[in-house]
């Protein structure tokens, strides 16, 4: 039995729904506070998803998700060019500039290598970053990727990848909990974990 008395309402709830998070009773919810609200509002939103999804671009240099070719951390003159970050993806990079403690660049991996889902070396940037470091000007390589067994695979197979480039591999301490994902740590947390990184080699034999 349909207990929808608006096919229009019906749709809007099922589009809702495929949102990570989003059950069909939160949807529902929305919809109808959409419903609620002025035209201008719902048509700024829609308008601002549209955008969103068409003009957004990948940045060329390090995939951060950017308005331009280049992202903003990328043209700032400000950050240090010798010391790169590699995180998973555009979370990970919010969650470590909201500790203002790390001035250098990013690299966006775009996944982790995960054989159980499909993920190898080759769905990832990491082509892109072997290349950002044969350029020389590149010093220390952090690695700052989830505390889990595909965080680890990806640490690895990045580390077996850079270690024959004179360039220094680290890793963010452990302060992040075993299995935790970087955008739930907090930021006294991880700004700590950045600044006492230690010698990926020694992280191994930990």
């Amino acid at each position: 039995m349909n207990t929808y008395s608006s096919k229009l309402l019906e749709n809007a709830v099922d589009e809702l729904s495929r949102l990570p998070g989003i059950g069909r009773r939160t949807a529902l919810r929305l919809a109808l506070h959409l419903l609620g609200e002025e035209t201008t509002t719902v048509d700024a939103l829609a308008n601002a998803l549209t955008t969103l999804r068409n003009e957004i671009k990948y940045c060329r240099s390090c995939h951060n998700l950017s308005d331009s070719e280049m992202c903003d951390i990328c043209r700032d003159s400000r950050r240090n060019r010798e010391i790169i970050c590699v995180v998973e993806d555009i979370r990970d990079v919010m969650a470590i500039e909201k500790t203002n403690q790390y001035r250098g660049l990013y690299h966006v991996l775009g996944g982790i290598i995960s054989p159980m889902d499909g993920i190898g070396p080759k769905d990832l940037t990491i082509d892109s970053l072997l290349q950002r470091v044969q350029t020389g000007e590149v010093k220390e390589v952090i690695f700052a990727l989830a505390a889990t067994i595909e965080g680890d695979t990806t640490n690895y197979y990045l580390y077996k990848q850079i270690k024959g480039f004179d360039v220094k591999v680290t890793t963010i301490a452990r302060g992040v909990s075993v299995g935790d994902e970087l955008e739930y740590a907090d930021e006294v947390t991880l700004g700590r974990s950045i600044i006492t990184r230690y010698l990926y080699e020694n992280a191994m034999s930990r």
